[in-house]
């Protein structure tokens, strides 16, 4: 059995769904679809250096790999790769040589520093140190039973706020692209961000096929838009929230729990019947907003850092 690793062929419809299908059957907590996939690929700002690798056993896509520049970072030279290979093809060398082809073209794109998340389990750790890489901060993956669990009651908003979905900022996202922009920078993280591209925004983000407008909550106070809960969806039954965050200004008021409350029951009235997020383990807030949602930690990862040359 032969493994070769080469490059994601956005032309050819079977490399989007063979790396959707690694993605779904190594981290099932991450909705990933082809189209999502063509999405992020085609869609990334040149800055970025983007190039996912595939990984052949046989002629079958059996691993892949993310492979980037953090571009909106301001320290420079911050790489990023995500390996990932079918649990049952592991141990025939695919993570070894898609980790290899990764970090051969991050160098060459002037990469210094490389960060990895890796699945909390003893044999994906010991592949990332064996290879220089050092454990950092850890997050969470969590899963709420959306059809059976018992999500907190509805409630009215407070005086002076108001609950939109993000379909009301059609015509103009440019408020919750500032929103999202503050709430970000704020979170916990081993690389800084600075987001301030609002076209890359647009195409990386609200364009993106998993976004749900429909299902988006956003509690506006004075016109403007102080919380939201961002809503994906993987075409089926299962929701993720991909951040839910509020305005410095606006925090301590509970307006994040109000806009992901709305979402939720939103989302459970649509049909979907399992919801997923994330949170880094330090973000105990968020951590116990979502407790009191019903959700559960359902799997660990840990980022892995590695300092090149």
């Amino acid at each position: 059995m032969t493994v070769i690793v080469r490059d994601f062929r956005t032309e050819d419809a079977e490399d989007a769904e063979g790396f959707s299908r690694i993605r779904r059957l190594a981290v099932p907590y991450i909705l990933s679809t082809p189209e999502s996939v063509l999405h992020d690929v085609t869609h990334a700002h040149p800055d970025a250096h983007v190039r996912p690798l595939v990984a052949e056993e046989d002629g079958e896509i059996v691993g892949t790999a993310q492979t980037g520049i953090v571009y909106d970072s301001p320290e420079p030279g911050q790489g990023y790769l995500n390996v990932y290979v079918h649990p049952a093809h592991r141990g025939r060398g695919a993570g070894s040589l898609l980790t290899r082809t990764a970090e051969e073209y991050l160098a060459e794109v002037s990469a210094t520093k490389l960060f990895a998340w890796v699945l909390d389990e003893p044999a994906n750790r010991a592949f990332a140190e064996r290879r220089g890489y050092r454990a950092s901060r850890s997050a969470h993956f969590l899963r709420l039973d959306l059809a059976n669990g018992s999500l907190p009651p509805r409630r009215e908003p407070p005086a002076g706020v108001e609950l939109r979905t993000g379909t009301d900022f059609a015509d103009d996202p440019r408020p919750l692209f500032a929103l999202d922009a503050e709430t970000l920078a704020d979170e916990p993280s081993d690389i800084a961000h600075e987001f301030t591209d609002y076209e890359a925004w647009l195409r990386e983000t609200w364009h993106h096929p998993l976004l749900s407008h429909e299902l988006t909550s956003v509690a506006v106070v004075d016109g403007r838009p102080a919380a939201f809960s961002a809503a994906r969806t993987d075409g089926g039954t299962t929701y993720g929230t991909m951040m839910t965050g509020t305005a410095r200004a606006h925090r301590g008021r509970g307006l994040a729990m109000l806009a992901k409350n709305d979402s939720l029951h939103r989302a459970r009235a649509a049909g979907f019947t399992e919801a997923f997020t994330g949170n880094d383990s330090g973000n105990e807030p968020m951590l116990a907003i979502n407790k009191r949602f019903g959700y559960e930690i359902c799997a660990t990862e840990v980022q892995h850092v590695r300092e090149l040359g």
